[in-house]
């Protein structure tokens, strides 16, 4: 294991705000980015599929079904252990599963991003992360909360090393991880 470094894993529900902490990290403390959904993405994209939550819930539930649930969070630990950065972040953890390897990793930190979901569909309308993000209507977007892929979230609220409200502005958000990077730092001094 690498000595003096930081691992930071983000939970949320759809659009909560793991993508602007990612992006935080990425740009105010040079961090290195992994996402679960960028091993989705390269293989729709390769296969020509359309780049659309459904289809990355199903894809997601094969890869498992056929090469155990932990196939994804296996990938990501191997990318990270040959990364020197000294701090990463891992955007999207969707369930226990995929914290099997990063758990064992000392320096990891699991960062439960929380925001109510009127703000999280606001949020998801105004992106373009997925083709039908912008078309959802509200109605959908808590349909999708039923996929498989999102309904196993909340319980990693429960075991999260720290819980982050984002329910305010990207200010605030922002200072909450400096916190938590601050509080990490002087741990591992």
């Amino acid at each position: 294991m690498k000595n003096n470094r930081i691992i930071i894993g983000t939970v949320g529900e759809i659009a909560s705000g793991k993508g602007s902490v990612t992006k935080y990290l990425v740009q105010k403390y040079n961090a290195s980015e992994y996402r679960f959904s960028d091993i989705l993405k390269d293989i729709l994209q390769r296969v020509h599929l359309d780049v659309v939550r459904e289809n990355f819930a199903s894809l997601s539930l094969g890869l498992r079904k056929y090469y155990g649930q932990d196939i994804l969070a296996y990938a990501l630990a191997q990318d990270i252990k040959n990364d020197d950065n000294k701090i990463i972040v891992i955007d999207g953890i969707r369930r226990i599963q995929d914290l099997r390897y990063l758990k064992e990793m000392r320096e990891f930190v699991l960062v439960y991003v929380d925001a109510d979901i009127k703000v999280r569909y606001d949020r998801l309308i105004g992106r373009d992360e997925k083709q039908d993000d912008k078309m959802k209507t509200f109605e959908e977007f808590k349909n999708d909360h039923k996929l498989e892929t999102e309904t196993t979230i909340k319980e990693l609220k429960n075991i999260a090393t720290v819980t982050i409200d984002n329910n305010g502005t990207l200010e605030k958000l922002n200072k909450q991880i400096d916190k938590i990077i601050e509080k990490r730092l002087e741990l591992d001094s």
